[in-house]
């Protein structure tokens, strides 16, 4: 991302998605971000990992793209802005969010609560965020370490400063066999939501193998191309001891 005195503020875009049903309410335009601190075992999308490639594309030209998809909003829809991590392209982020909001457009950010390193810039970037759509990847220090490279703790000080500031929140989680698919893991995931009085949903998400071809075809290996699917019949199973289901 470049911003100077003669130059715009632009950021780095893997895809975008013009009517997206499936990340905020409503109707979205979803704007994949390129760049990702995290190396989840069961990442979809290698393809936004790095930092480097991607689309580089202006403010003004993203607000022109969504203003064509205004009037499909409605009254719930809006913009999300996912990666990758959007977090680490947060200046960019929260210009396009503050364009939507003087043009009345919702605003919802997808992140994993990973990559901020400023707490003013996130806090300038959440004055303009209508929800905050969180993926809490696992519930220990050691298995976030070990299966996401990151650390547990980065996200719960995310969580604490969104409901500081009494932003919705939408928790998800990937359900996987053998690691996160059993009622410890569910009770463990319980005792974080406890702590917070601004979560809206969690929804608990059934691991899937749709990203094999993406792997090979970036000659990577999937490190859990060998496990099962996540079944409904499980996801069933789990949401019983959800307490906000």
């Amino acid at each position: 991302m470049v911003k100077n005195d003669r130059e715009p503020i632009k950021g780095l875009i893997n895809s975008i998605q013009t009517l997206g049903a499936v990340d905020g309410p409503g109707i979205r335009f979803v704007v994949f971000m390129q760049g990702c601190p995290l190396r989840c075992i069961y990442c979809h999308n290698p393809e936004t990992w790095s930092t480097t490639d991607g689309d580089e594309i202006t403010v003004s030209d993203i607000i022109k793209k969504i203003m064509r998809y205004k009037n499909y909003f409605g009254e719930k829809g809006g913009v999300t802005i996912s990666g990758g991590e959007a977090l680490l392209q947060m200046e960019f982020v929260t210009e396009v969010f503050k364009l939507c909001k003087e043009n009345n457009i919702n605003t919802a950010l997808d992140t994993s609560g990973i990559g901020w390193h400023d707490i003013q810039k996130l806090y300038e970037l959440l004055r303009y965020t209508d929800l905050v759509i969180c993926d809490v990847k696992f519930v220990s220090e050691v298995e976030y370490k070990r299966y996401t490279g990151g650390s547990l703790e980065d996200v719960i000080e995310f969580l604490d400063i969104v409901n500081k500031l009494s932003i919705k929140v939408w928790i998800r989680q990937v359900i996987v066999p053998g690691m996160n698919d059993n009622q410890e893991s569910i009770i463990s995931l319980n005792k974080i939501i406890d702590k917070y009085d601004n979560i809206e949903r969690v929804e608990l998400l059934p691991f899937r193998k749709l990203c094999l071809s993406k792997y090979e075809n970036m000659n990577m290996e999937f490190r859990l191309k060998d496990t099962s699917e996540t079944t409904d019949k499980k996801i069933e199973e789990l949401y019983k001891f959800l307490k906000q289901n």
